[in-house]
């Protein structure tokens, strides 16, 4: 048996995960009205079952304006508690944790899914709210040429605002979920009042770095007026945005944001303008993990990497060298659903199957006892190949 920090349980607040891994939130474009479809239940249950400890289902828009597509899940009324409930529900029977983000896309708001072309949406007479579906922002500064110019919220509907995300994260608890993130991240609204480049306001809500903040501070108050002390509460930022907000800016919203119940940074990157969020000039492996040490040490507060993890001795690395706390597994785990499962048994952890269903974990776990002569197929590029060699010679 190997011991592993990447199996090992973590209880944050009252909610304990059986292990590190982490489903990210990944947006699916792929709501009807803002209501899940099955393609929600068999995503999110697809991960829950593969094993993970916490799967977060994706960004979901504490209002109507919020909706980055027609696509988008929502959150903004009590009418939507059941449906998301159905994938709670699911993802518990899995012995997973369900989580959610809470989101609003702002001046992205109103664009085609990406796969059709990823820009501003076309009107056509099935969108019967077109004109109150109207991009906001802080300030009316498009996001690039391409897109549209926003409207800038005015100071009454920010603070509406605030409490928008308060009831949202009341249905979210209603609904079941033991924990909750707030999207701060990717150029979206929260992010885009972080900002200097998308926030040029005079009221309290822009000019100094603490007014640019300030929006963010009260969403987090509202959120945990109505969500639990037990259950904890993540924050995804975009720590370094290429555009003037980084890691120093991130750690001191991180430390105040402490103070006001937030339990995990959830550490990405970018979003803010038309440029990659890459660091360096290429992407590479952990691309965005020393985002994620760096703000757990300068704000000693627990940390979620994310970034091109792929592997599972290069997250139990991650775990052991201190950068982070929890580990995100996005792409990759697209690629292979029960990631967790293949990388117990990498990792040698003992009885690599028993924390995925019988379904599929009692076949394959008898399969491995008896042995077959050769590794699964995600094991190791070149090892069939290997093995036919051997038998041959």
């Amino acid at each position: 048996m190997t011991e592993t920090l990447l199996f090992s349980p973590i209880t944050i607040r009252g909610v304990s995960l059986k292990n590190r891994i982490v489903v990210p939130p990944m947006h699916q474009y792929s709501a009807e009205k803002g209501f899940p479809t099955d393609w929600h239940l068999m995503n999110a249950g697809k991960f829950a079952a593969g094993g993970a400890g916490l799967v977060v289902v994706e960004s979901t828009k504490v209002e109507r304006r919020g909706c980055g597509t027609v696509g988008d899940l929502g959150i903004w009324d009590d009418k939507f508690v059941a449906p998301l409930g159905r994938l709670v529900q699911f993802i518990k029977q899995q012995n997973a944790v369900a989580g959610i983000q809470l989101g609003h896309s702002g001046r992205k708001a109103r664009a085609s899914r990406p796969w059709a072309g990823d820009r501003p949406l076309q009107r056509t007479p099935d969108i019967e709210d077109w004109d109150a579906w109207q991009p906001v922002a802080p300030s009316a500064i498009a996001h690039s040429e391409k897109w549209p110019v926003p409207r800038a919220l005015e100071t009454g509907e920010v603070k509406d605002l605030v409490q928008a995300w308060g009831q949202a994260a009341r249905r979210a608890h209603a609904a079941g979920f033991d924990v909750l993130e707030l999207h701060g991240a990717h150029g979206y609204l929260v992010h885009e009042f972080l900002s200097e480049r998308s926030n040029q306001r005079t009221d309290e809500y822009g000019g100094s770095e603490a007014g640019r903040m300030r929006f963010l501070i009260e969403v987090t108050e509202a959120v945990r007026a109505h969500w639990p002390d037990h259950k904890p509460l993540f924050v995804r930022l975009s720590v370094e945005d290429n555009a003037g907000w980084g890691p120093e800016q991130s750690a001191r919203l991180a430390q105040i944001l402490k103070t006001k119940g937030v339990d995990v940074i959830d550490c990405s990157s970018g979003g803010i303008s038309e440029t990659a969020p890459i660091l360096g000039k290429e992407i590479k492996y952990s691309y965005q993990v020393p985002l994620s040490e760096y703000v757990r040490r300068h704000a000693e507060i627990m940390t979620m990497a994310v970034g091109l993890i792929i592997h599972g001795d290069q997250a139990e690395q991650i775990l052991r060298d201190g950068q982070a706390d929890l580990i995100a597994v996005g792409r990759e785990i697209l690629n292979n659903p029960n990631w967790p499962m293949d990388a117990a048994l990498k990792l040698g952890v003992e009885g690599p199957f028993r924390n995925v269903p019988p379904q599929f974990g009692y076949w394959l776990g008898t399969r491995a006892k008896r042995g077959f002569g050769t590794r699964p197929s995600t094991w190791q590029t070149g090892l069939w190949e290997a093995d036919q060699a051997a038998s041959n010679s």
